[in-house]
């Protein structure tokens, strides 16, 4: 049950569903996609990633200077199909997969100096 309500507390904030919406969208994104497309300090995203990342929902892995960020492989079934049901049509979330679709078209090494990393 502790898992359980971690994962839960750690859904109730929009910004981290936005963070789990674009992971069923896109299967990785490394920090610098998701701060383009949640439009926050990289501080910020860091907080919300590190929030479902103890929670055991996302995993990330290294990649040279780049840190990127996928759902746990454990990620539970029916609420990813929850997920998917109630969230992927909501307006916010087609304005995401439209931000998503560009944020994508950019090379990460392009991004993420437009960002100053």
């Amino acid at each position: 049950m502790d898992k359980f309500l971690k994962q839960t507390k750690a859904l109730a904030d929009g910004n981290r569903l936005r963070i789990i919406a674009a992971l069923l969208r896109q299967p990785e994104l490394c920090v610098c996609q998701i701060t383009e497309l949640l439009g926050l300090s990289t501080a910020t995203v860091s907080r919300h990633i590190s929030v479902i990342q103890n929670a055991g929902l996302v995993t990330s892995r290294k990649d040279s200077r780049w840190v990127y960020y996928r759902l746990a492989d454990d990620f539970p079934g029916r609420l990813r199909q929850w997920l998917e049901e109630e969230l992927m049509y909501s307006r916010e979330m087609e304005k995401d997969k439209l931000t998503l679709k560009f944020i994508l078209s950019m090379s990460v090494e392009e991004l993420c100096s437009k960002r100053g990393r």
